[in-house]
This record gives structure tokens, sequence and C-alpha cells, in this order.
């Protein structure tokens, strides 16, 4: 899929709610950064694996970004100047289309998804305290219902969907697959 074809077809309308997570204690808001980058004229979603000697989510694969900081004027700049920090890409490189609503984890925090594209090409360059690899997967795999898998999980009686996504030689799962199903279900591909 190509920027242009993306645009057409990217729409915000109501989608059915999964249940609400029950969780009792207070979340940490963070954000992430879902850039889409044109690689051979066709868009692919930037991802990271992070390091295992993380405390929160090791090894797992997620998006740039992380908790809102005193600084950050809104969830937008957080997402922004957690991608600049993790994986060198500057904040003016980045077309900010908008934001999802914010997705709840079981972990305790409030994600809020910020969608973007890469104006231009960039050299990724990583902090390695808080990426261990950096990689892409066109969209137009992730768009390919058959490349993503929903599971039942139950918790103190309620049953809430786990995304799963393998590709290539990861799995992305929980909430970094969540919300590229949100993603998914916003682009119109009919």
């Amino acid at each position: 899929m190509t920027l242009n074809e993306f645009k057409l077809r990217y729409h915000v309308h109501q989608l059915p709610l999964h249940p609400p997570l029950m969780v009792t204690k207070p979340l940490i808001p963070a954000a992430v950064l879902l850039a889409l980058q044109s690689i051979n004229n066709e868009l692919h979603l930037i991802l990271t694996r992070r390091p295992t000697h993380l405390r929160a989510h090791p090894g797992q694969i997620s998006f740039p970004g992380g908790k809102v900081e005193q600084g950050d004027a809104n969830l937008i700049a957080t997402a922004l100047r957690e991608a600049e920090e993790e994986i060198g890409l500057c904040s003016t490189n980045i077309e900010v289309f908008g934001q999802f609503p914010a997705q709840k984890t079981l972990t305790g925090f409030e994600i809020t998804p910020i969608l973007g594209v890469v104006k231009a090409p960039f050299t990724p360059k990583l902090d390695a305290a808080e990426v261990a690899e950096y990689f892409t997967v066109p969209l137009s795999y992730l768009l390919n219902k058959a490349h993503r898998q929903v599971q039942p999980f139950s918790r103190k009686g309620q049953t809430y969907p786990i995304y799963f996504i393998p590709y290539r030689h990861h799995l992305i799962w929980g909430a970094t697959a969540a919300i590229i199903e949100l993603l998914c279900q916003h682009v119109d591909t009919h």
C-alpha cells in the first residue's frame, strides 16, 4: 500500500468496543508513535524490540514511545520525543495524522497511539538502553486478516481479546498487536 492509497482508505469511524479492562490501580499515561514509512513505494510500520534487561515488557515488540514526562506539552509531544530518543527519528520528520483513543493495559499503562508518516528517509540511531532491535513490517502484511490472530484471555471473571501477529522471527502480541488491530480496522481495504 502506498501513502496515497493509505490516505484515501484511512478513515476514523466508530468501532465496536471491547470490554473495558478491570484495572483498579492508577494507570501511568504513555504515548507511542505508529510511524508509517515508505520503503520502495510501500508503507511499512516501524517497530522495535525492547532489551531483555528492562523491567517493563522486557524483550517484547513495541512502538517507539513511553511515559509522559512533565515537560511534554501533550501526548503527541511525548510520542515524538520518545521516537527521537529511542530510534533517532526527528519530530520535524513526522507528519502527524492524529491519535487513537487511549488503550489500557493490565500492566498499568494507559497508552495513547499517535499516527504519523515519516516524511523523508532517515537512518535509525538506536538507544541501546531502550531498543534492542529496529525493524519494519509492510502495512499490506498487517492488513491481511490471516496474519492477525486473537485468543480470549480471562482474568477476574472478565474475558478480553489478546492479539498476536507472527512476522518472520518475531511475535507481536499484547498492547502492540491490539493497537495494530485498531489501525487495521481504520483502514478501509474494500
